[in-house]
């Protein structure tokens, strides 16, 4: 699928139950422009936003969801991300804060029958272009627990990766948002450079 003469259009998911969907709105921008500016990837630059009861969903190969809780699916809607997955979709899911509560309970309803899975440092995810030996980087301290990498395998592929207690969007921002080091950006950017990259590339 071509877009515009873009190999890729990625794009911010938007559900229901009150959560803030639409936070670290400059992001999602910048990751892609660190990828093109780093790896060569042809993203489109602006990404777009995509509610999960839409068809419109099967278009991205990729998908990236933040917020700081209060996330609902209906049965609808749980099925149609499901259907998304499978049929060879990715779903980022980025904890900014307060989110695993209510993510976990509703990606069950995705996958009833799968759990979560702390991904092993090892995993090919964090050795893509760029190498993070000790998994996922900490961007903010919240409660102070390690960043940790959790997954969803489906058939022995990864469809959904969720990054917890590291918060790499913030990373993502612009400087004045969160006025974060460069180093702290620089591992957020390259982290969720190789989120995309084995997702759009394996």
């Amino acid at each position: 699928m071509s877009f515009n003469g873009y190999s890729y259009k990625v794009a911010v998911l938007k559900y229901n139950g009150g959560g803030d969907w639409y936070s670290n709105p400059t992001s999602v921008t910048n990751l892609i422009g660190f990828c093109s500016q780093q790896l060569n990837m042809n993203i489109d630059p602006v990404y777009d936003v995509v509610d999960v009861a839409s068809t419109e969903l099967f278009r991205y190969p990729f998908i990236h969801m933040t917020g700081h809780g209060n996330v609902v699916f209906s049965n609808s809607e749980a099925q149609n991300l499901r259907d998304y997955l499978i049929g060879g979709g990715f779903l980022h899911i980025d904890d900014n804060y307060g989110m695993d509560a209510f993510i976990r309970p509703e990606m069950k309803k995705v996958f009833p029958e799968l759990d979560f899975v702390e991904l092993p440092f090892n995993h090919p995810i964090y050795h893509q272009n760029f190498d993070f030996q000790n998994g996922l980087p900490k961007v903010h301290e919240h409660d102070g627990q390690p960043a940790r990498g959790f997954g969803i395998v489906f058939e022995g592929r990864l469809v959904c990766f969720y990054s917890f207690e590291s918060d790499l969007g913030d990373g993502w921002e612009d400087y004045a948002v969160h006025k974060d080091s460069q180093q702290i950006r620089s591992l957020a950017l390259k982290m969720g450079a190789n989120i995309l990259q084995y997702a759009l590339m394996n």
